[in-house]
């Protein structure tokens, strides 16, 4: 299990109390929390990594073995932790989070939602979401001006789209880029005109789309 930002090391204490059968690594960015852990926790020095998450490679620690994250992870990176962990879905199984809440709305949200975008679709295609609770500004010291969530993402079984990923990305992120307009209008870089205008699916917005949608899009595109 790696817990990403320890920062005192308050939820590190209570997974090594656990005993559970995981070595529990921890990656910190900040050298005055990474001193503060080493002196508090020893038993965690070995596996203390000094070292901001979006620059870890797991290769290096894990050798491609699968491990868990958890974490109270930093706000100001929250989407590109969970860009990281699409790169490496295939070793990162679950993951059980606090993020800001509106953060965490935006991951589990479904189709239809106002809050459904990039990352909904991104993670959705290849994790089950599930919000677990609400973490009130009051449970931190000092509180925070904004709500938080726990959320927790398991991995679906099927580790590859049946589309080229690229491609499906592209699409996502083309059609969120102007999301109050219809796809006949931002899918004009994938699609013939005459395709767009005759075909009254592309009068729909991309939040009313699944990911399986944009899948079969992608393969419209791809010719598959």
């Amino acid at each position: 299990m790696l817990e990403v930002g320890p920062g005192t090391g308050m939820l590190s204490r209570q997974l090594l109390a656990l005993n559970a059968d995981y070595a529990l690594y921890a990656v910190e960015a900040d050298a005055d929390m990474v001193a503060h852990l080493e002196k508090e926790l020893p038993e965690l020095k070995e596996r203390l990594i000094a070292q901001d998450f979006l620059d870890f490679n797991p290769e290096k620690y894990f050798e491609g073995k699968s491990f868990s994250l958890i974490g109270n992870f930093p706000y100001n990176i929250s989407t590109q932790i969970f860009f990281k962990m699409l790169d490496y879905r295939r070793q990162i199984p679950e993951m059980v989070g606090m993020f800001q809440k509106e953060v965490a709305d935006r991951v589990v949200s479904p189709p239809g939602s106002k809050v459904y975008g990039i990352t909904s679709v991104f993670m959705q295609a290849f994790y089950e979401m599930e919000y677990l609770f609400t973490v009130e500004p009051s449970a931190f010291n000092p509180p925070p001006k904004v709500m938080s969530s726990v959320i927790r993402l398991t991995r679906k079984e099927k580790l590859e789209l049946d589309c080229d990923e690229k491609l499906f990305r592209q699409i996502v992120k083309t059609a969120f880029n102007q999301r109050r307009k219809m796809l006949r209008n931002t899918l004009k870089p994938f699609f013939p005109a005459e395709v767009l205008m005759d075909d009254p699916y592309f009068e729909n917005r991309p939040e009313r789309l699944g990911w399986e949608e944009f899948v079969e899009l992608a393969k419209r595109v791809g010719g598959g």
